[in-house]
């Protein structure tokens, strides 16, 4: 792995080494062929220049590579959102809230990032600009993740410090798993989602990707204009329930041995881990009987557009926003209704707890050639697709916040554990995570 954020503003203060350096290996790494696909429109000029700014090393980021993906408002840029749909749009006219925050922190920001077509699956494939692949392997091609696909791989591959996202139903978080960095979701509501092309406006949040919890805190608390409220309480202070309905259901070979490996590391520690079931996670398939949150609120974004470029659409794509319009107004409202309540059972059921942990996919990256655009992988992208969303999105619905960290032995593919909680409990998350990482680092 890659010195992190933090290791390397105190190496840039501590004079042994300098912006301009860092910005330069950081595009070497963008042109290589680790970042095949990862890059749609590289700003090299642009982050050379602010690297070169004389005050620079004075703000926050101090001109260290970002990334952003090709969801987000840049001046100047269109965002088409991994899209050939959007190609003529027209540009900009300002920066995003997030973007905006970033580039007041001292970020150069290296290039807009690929990623799942409007950000609807958590596979990573894209058909229009090619799938980039995950860091994770060199034998055999395997899918990023998404719907940060282009995020993560920047983040992993070192060509940057922060990738800039979003996160509607697991799309920061499983890019995170598959990749072997970290992911943080924080609580929706503590960063504006202006600017940002909408999925779904009641589950969309923005946030990032890093290498390290440390950083995942630093970039929070820039797109969030918050400060994160430390504690150095050990993990045997806190009390830490391990989720067991649906979560922990057909875990793969590799995700179960890692799981059990980190979790019996954390008994040796004194960790208070209870078992919870969380039967009310059942409650979830009822609630999307008549459809999901996403299928209708996207519809809505999109109806007027597939009227006229529906053929400039990946289909799979197309086929899971288009659902939304068979959902009716009273579908819609009682849905949102059903969730209102079950957030509240759940809320109850975790009372007592700091925070839950589950693995943050079932399954590691499957090879990209299984899932490549065509009808006949369609059954196998769309299993896998729901596999991969299926305990991420659980914390969407709650309004929730969580964090993936990797939790994978050297050798293994990427596997993340996820902590997370309900809403506005994001600095105890964020502390859990920092414990946890530590000790799985010292393991």
């Amino acid at each position: 792995m890659f010195p992190d954020l933090q290791t390397t503003l105190c190496r840039l203060r501590g004079g042994k080494t300098q912006p301009a350096t860092e910005i330069e290996r950081a595009i070497d790494i963008a042109q290589s062929v680790t970042c095949k696909h990862v890059f749609l429109k590289p700003t090299f000029a642009q982050a050379r220049a602010v690297a070169n700014q004389a005050q620079i090393l004075e703000t926050p980021l101090a001109g260290l590579a970002v990334s952003i993906k090709d969801l987000f408002d840049v001046a100047g840029q269109i965002t088409s959102a991994g899209s050939s749909a959007l190609e003529d749009a027209a540009p900009a006219q300002q920066d995003c809230p997030a973007v905006a925050r970033l580039r007041r922190a001292g970020a150069a920001f290296i290039g807009r990032t690929n990623m799942v077509e409007f950000a609807f699956s958590g596979v990573g494939v894209n058909p229009h600009f090619g799938t980039p692949a995950s860091t994770c392997s060199t034998d055999v091609a395997r899918i990023p993740g998404g719907s940060s696909s282009g995020a993560a791989v920047s983040v992993a591959s070192g060509a940057a410090f922060i990738g800039l996202g979003s996160d509607t139903g697991g799309s920061i978080r499983i890019p995170a798993a598959l990749n072997g960095v970290v992911g943080f979701k924080n609580t929706a509501r503590l960063v504006p989602t202006e600017g940002a092309l909408p999925l779904s406006t009641t589950l969309d949040t923005v946030c990032a990707l890093t290498r390290s919890v440390p950083d995942a805190i630093l970039a929070h608390e820039i797109l969030a204009q918050r400060r994160v409220t430390r504690s150095a309480a050990p993990l045997s202070a806190y009390r830490l329930a391990v989720a067991g309905t649906l979560m922990l259901d057909g875990l793969d070979s590799t995700v179960a041995r890692a799981w059990q490996r980190t979790l019996a590391t954390l008994r040796r520690t004194g960790v208070q881990m209870v078992d919870l079931p969380l039967t009310e996670l059942n409650q979830l398939q009822q609630i999307q009987v008549a459809g999901s949150i996403a299928a209708a609120e996207s519809y809505a974004w999109h109806r007027n557009l597939l009227k006229t470029k529906a053929q400039q659409y990946d289909p799979r794509v197309a086929t899971r926003i288009e659902r939304g319009g068979a959902m009716s107004a009273c579908d819609y409202i009682d849905m949102l209704d059903a969730r209102r309540r079950w957030i509240s059972s759940m809320d109850m059921a975790m009372q007592g707890f700091d925070a839950v942990l589950s693995p943050t996919t079932p399954v590691t990256a499957a090879p990209i050639a299984d899932v490549a655009p065509g009808a006949e992988r369609d059954a196998a992208f769309f299993r896998l697709n729901a596999q991969l969303l299926r305990n991420t999105s659980v914390v969407n619905m709650l309004d929730g916040c969580a964090i993936s960290i990797p939790c994978h032995a050297s050798g293994e593919l990427p596997v993340g554990m996820m902590v997370w909680a309900g809403a506005m409990h994001d600095d105890p998350v964020l502390n859990i995570a920092l414990q946890i990482e530590k000790l799985l680092q010292g393991q």
